[in-house]
């Protein structure tokens, strides 16, 4: 079991340890979460989001060694699809990072999406507390990709990037699947392409037609959200998308946004936690309940169909 002490100390291995407690749904994190949570509050949450392919995992290898050029501690949760048949996952950005793992000041932490629509489960959310109470002063999120239904991460995070590559029609998708509604900064990766320069034209109007038609619901009030090329293996933009990330931080911070923000965050994060203890009591009463076997062999037998078995088991549940 990692000690308190040992984890608001930033010592990796209690850390480590806890997550995985996190992981396994375990009684204990949740308990340990209750006394970490009053530490947290103090890291800068980066999201970054987009398509499969778009080289996201390469960017943040990128952004770690500009960040710690800075002095900053960095932690990254790297989000994995997880297999529909075993329930693991692929894990695989971790080893894009691994040129890192010697550095004291980089926690990476590679997590199965286990199965959210969004891309992240409530596992996310929980590290991201853990190592923000860790000292950690960035923490950046990596999700699966983006969709229509990739809307969770502006539930955990202060900035969001988007990243989309040229010649692929993102910025079309963009405009479908709603991200630009979530975005702060909108990354162009692999500009060294022919088409790049229209694929940040394309995202600037469109980015500029939705504001002006009010389409836009901004998450930081006042802030315009950037375009910037990047060309991740090389380097290339780094340096200019950290202080542009930097710089929406310190936006928030004169603007008077993060407290709000903040506030928040901890009530999408409540609503989370309540639809997530609410599913642990129903499955508790499933596993337990003699009336739960009787019904579901009445629905069997047809003399009872489901929505009726279904009101009777909500009006049970709801007493238990």
């Amino acid at each position: 079991m990692p000690e308190i002490k040992d984890i608001l100390l930033g010592n990796q291995k209690a850390g480590a340890r806890m997550i995985r407690l996190i992981e396994n749904n375990d009684r204990c994190a949740f308990d340990l979460l209750k006394k970490l949570y009053p530490h947290s509050g103090n890291a800068f949450i980066i999201g970054i989001t987009g398509s499969p392919g778009v080289g996201k995992s390469t960017l943040i290898d990128a952004m770690i060694t500009e960040f710690r050029k800075r002095d900053f501690k960095v932690a990254v949760i790297a989000v994995d699809p997880t297999s529909p048949f075993s329930g693991g996952a692929i894990l695989g950005d971790r080893l894009r990072m691994q040129r890192h793992a010697a550095d004291k000041k980089v926690f990476i932490r590679s997590m199965a999406s286990r199965g959210q629509k969004g891309g992240l489960s409530r596992a996310t959310k929980d590290t991201a507390i853990v190592l923000d109470a860790m000292g950690y002063d960035i923490i950046i999120i990596e999700t699966v990709g983006a969709g229509q239904a990739e809307f969770d991460i502006s539930f955990c995070a202060h900035s969001i990037g988007i990243v989309s590559i040229p010649g692929t029609g993102d910025g079309i998708q963009a405009v479908k699947a709603g991200i630009l509604e979530i975005g702060d900064i909108f990354i162009v990766n692999k500009s060294d392409r022919p088409d790049a320069e229209a694929a940040v034209l394309e995202l600037e109007m469109m980015l500029e037609m939705r504001s002006t038609q009010g389409q836009i619901s901004n998450p930081s009030p006042g802030w315009t959200p950037l375009v910037q090329k990047t060309i991740a293996p090389k380097g290339t933009g780094i340096k200019e998308l950290v202080d542009t990330f930097l710089s929406h931080f310190d936006f928030m911070k004169k603007k008077d946004l993060i407290e709000p923000k903040k506030k928040d965050l901890e009530r999408l994060y409540f609503n989370s936690l309540l639809k997530d203890l609410t599913l642990d009591k129903l499955m508790l009463f499933m596993e337990s309940s003699e009336e739960y076997r009787n019904v579901l062999q009445k629905i069997k037998s047809s003399s009872m169909d489901p929505l009726n078995a279904a009101e009777i088991m909500v009006n049970k549940i709801i007493r238990f």
